[in-house]
């Protein structure tokens, strides 16, 4: 089983894993659209976290974590609650960097959540982004570990990297 990744779980995945592969999911664009009211905000203010959002000829850049059998059932029943904050599990394929592809699953916040935030212009965004904290940490710190974590896996978002230079140019 494959678990893929492509916010907090690429640099803080929190389970135990045989192995980790940088991976693209084609038909699919990271957004920071999604409200976190329990790792990265909290129900009073939200903070901005990353959700896939269906895009035609859109690509996102990510990991996908390869679990032991045995370690399977447990993790997938951590990470729906670490997820439960609007997401849903969806099972995607996803082609590894360097060859091949997998099945694997994922946890997507679908516009309609309750914590759905949406687009908003970039300002909107970044006050936000840099007023929101939660039990998992500041926002701010989200969004810049989440563009450093892409570059370093090789993938750049534009998305992620305009909002993270906006926060840089501000903090």
């Amino acid at each position: 089983m494959w678990i893929f990744g492509y916010g907090s779980l690429l640099w803080r995945p929190g389970f135990p894993f045989e192995e980790r592969r940088p991976a693209i999911v084609r038909g699919h664009q990271r957004r920071l659209d999604q409200g976190s009211p329990d790792h990265r905000g909290t129900p009073a203010r939200l903070g901005r976290v990353a959700t896939l959002l269906p895009a035609p000829g859109a690509a996102c850049g990510g990991a996908v974590y390869r679990l032991a059998e045995s370690d399977a059932p447990a993790v997938l029943e951590a990470l729906d609650v670490r997820e439960q904050g609007g997401y849903d599990r969806l099972t995607l394929e996803a082609e590894l960097v360097g060859g091949g592809a997998v099945t694997a699953i994922t946890w997507v916040a679908s516009p309609g959540n309750a914590y759905h935030l949406g687009p908003a212009p970039l300002a909107a965004m970044i006050a936000q982004i840099h007023a929101a904290v939660g039990p998992s940490g500041t926002n701010l710190d989200y969004a810049l570990r989440l563009d450093a974590t892409l570059r370093e896996l090789g993938f750049e978002d534009a998305h992620v990297a305009s909002v993270a230079a906006a926060l840089r140019a501000g903090a």
